[in-house]
């Protein structure tokens, strides 16, 4: 009877944020804009009927465990085989990036004044994978009254930026005379989502196209790691809370499923239909949970918090670009 009275009390706030996230993907592909970042828009938009309504409870878990199932099972898409395509140059350069991002993140938010888990948060996001990986540091980063309205402001601020550059860095790639490989790695390496990496990509050819995949899939891989990473930290940090250190465990079950799938589906263990079902699976899920996040935040919390977030999130882009396009001058790409 329990389990049945829990289910009566998400399904209202779960459905909804399902609906949403329907509402998104068929808007989405009509319109050609990233149905994530209409997700996020189309959630803030019904805050003001959330708060207090019989979907609270199912909007709340929608935003957090469902949220975490969708990171987790983002692993089926990672294959270890990207290692020795990639070669060991443009792999080191790749996890330098990561590094070097997330270590600009944290000094921004030293230099403002600002907690430092915002700049993780927006470092990691813009050096990984966009939204799947702001949502993932975001689930164990240490939680503060603005934890909310800095994730929906992340994942709005790397959405647009990546459609931004989806536009742009085709563009930049031909003046500066790149071949097909290294306009694949560029765009791969610089272009914060999956989605749009593929949009770029295949707009120049198809070889830019499989180089960008390849590329950015690696940098997908790297999730697990930094979430890890962080959560070590994140226990650290709120030790001094709980002093069990229960409430936040070293290596969160959400990064057990991502590294485990990700291992079975290196060793081609997984059928092609169960890698195609889980992956869109995770994406639909990832956009009920982004629906939810938007339903919790307010509009008003969003705009007086947003801008030190896009700020972070406009640096670490044209970083990012900066140091590729640098790096990459004095690279031989191996693809």
């Amino acid at each position: 009877m329990a389990h049945i009275q829990k289910i009566r009390d998400l399904w209202p706030g779960v459905l909804t944020a399902i609906l949403i996230a329907i509402a998104s993907e068929s808007l989405g592909q009509h319109y050609s804009v990233p149905s994530m970042l209409l997700a996020l828009l189309l959630g803030l938009s019904l805050n003001s009927l959330f708060l207090g309504s019989s979907a609270e409870a199912g909007v709340n878990f929608a935003s957090k465990p469902l949220l975490r199932f969708a990171v987790g099972v983002l692993g089926v898409r990672v294959s270890f085989d990207l290692l020795g395509q990639l070669g060991l140059p443009f792999i080191l350069l790749i996890i330098f990036s990561v590094v070097f991002l997330i270590c600009l993140g944290i000094l921004m938010a030293l230099w403002t004044k600002t907690d430092v888990g915002l700049g993780i948060l927006t470092g990691g996001a813009t050096a990984i994978c966009g939204a799947s990986a702001a949502v993932a540091i975001a689930s164990v980063l240490p939680k503060n009254p603005r934890s909310e309205v800095w994730l929906t402001s992340t994942v709005f601020g790397v959405t647009a930026l990546s459609t931004v550059a989806m536009v742009l860095y085709p563009i930049l790639v031909e003046y500066l005379g790149y071949n097909e490989a290294l306009s694949g790695a560029f765009l791969g390496a610089t272009i914060h989502d999956v989605a749009q990496v593929v949009g770029a990509g295949f707009s120049i050819s198809t070889g830019a196209g499989d180089a960008a995949v390849l590329v950015k899939l690696f940098r997908v891989t790297l999730l697990a790691p930094v979430v890890l990473v962080v959560s070590v930290w994140a226990r650290s940090q709120t030790i001094g809370e709980h002093p069990s250190g229960a409430k936040v465990p070293l290596i969160p079950n959400f990064v057990w499923a991502f590294l485990i799938l990700a291992t079975i589906s290196s060793l081609g263990w997984l059928p092609s239909w169960f890698v195609d079902a889980a992956t869109e699976l995770s994406s639909w899920a990832l956009l009920a949970a982004i629906s939810a996040v938007g339903m919790k935040t307010s509009f008003r919390g969003f705009w007086a918090s947003g801008s030190i977030v896009f700020v972070f999130i406009a640096v670490q882009t044209i970083t990012l670009a900066g140091l590729f396009v640098t790096m990459m001058a004095f690279m031989r790409m191996p693809l």
